[in-house]
């Protein structure tokens, strides 16, 4: 994404749009602006990144990070995830400092996710699997349980990435797929984990 194609989306990035349905959907399901905000900028710095748009990133990423500082708790794991991306892209650039200083901050953070996992508000969603939304209406408690534990296996499986940030081989298997594949339909703390754990740039 260029500098000109990132002012043409800015107003949408920011949810200036007018016409901005996805927008007033979050907030209307008690999300924050800087919630829709954070996940836009970091999809569009992932986009950036690919089209070897590297300063394009580096804005994206800093104007992600800020939304975090401004408007997310110090625990948030969002957050490592900007660190995180930013760890990525100092690696490309080969600033190697700068990229470990980033990866444990990214580290230190992720050490919360257990924790807040077992704390996350799943909503309602619609279903293709007619036994998954049986399973969910009639199992509730069942099937938070398992989305749970299905939760903590990704949050490892994140941790295992960052740990390989800066390594020659840095994050294993590729994990952005996953999140556009996975991306919940519903505005809800099972979304914010999943961008956190799987909005990874493909370093």
């Amino acid at each position: 994404m260029s500098y000109v194609e990132m002012n043409m989306f800015a107003p949408r990035i920011w949810g200036f749009d007018r016409d901005d349905a996805e927008m007033r959907m979050a907030r209307a399901s008690d999300w924050s602006r800087a919630d829709l905000v954070w996940e836009r900028l970091t999809e569009a710095a992932h986009a950036a990144y690919t089209s070897g748009d590297l300063r394009g990133t580096g804005r994206l990423l800093i104007a992600a990070d800020w939304v975090g500082r401004l408007c997310f708790d110090h625990g948030d794991l969002r957050r490592a995830n900007t660190a995180a991306n930013r760890a990525i892209l100092a690696r490309s650039q080969g600033r190697t400092a700068r990229a470990e200083a980033l990866q444990k901050q990214a580290l230190a953070l992720w050490r919360g996710a257990g924790g807040q996992i077992d704390n996350l508000e799943f909503r309602p969603r619609s279903r293709s699997s007619l036994f998954h939304l049986r399973m969910e209406a009639l199992h509730r408690d069942q099937f938070h349980a398992n989305m749970r534990t299905r939760y903590h296996r990704i949050a490892a499986e994140t941790e295992q990435a960052l740990r390989l940030l800066t390594g020659a081989t840095p994050q294993g298997r590729p994990l952005y797929a996953r999140w556009r594949g996975e991306k919940p339909p519903v505005f809800d703390d099972s979304r914010k984990f999943l961008a956190a754990a799987l909005a990874l740039i493909d370093g």
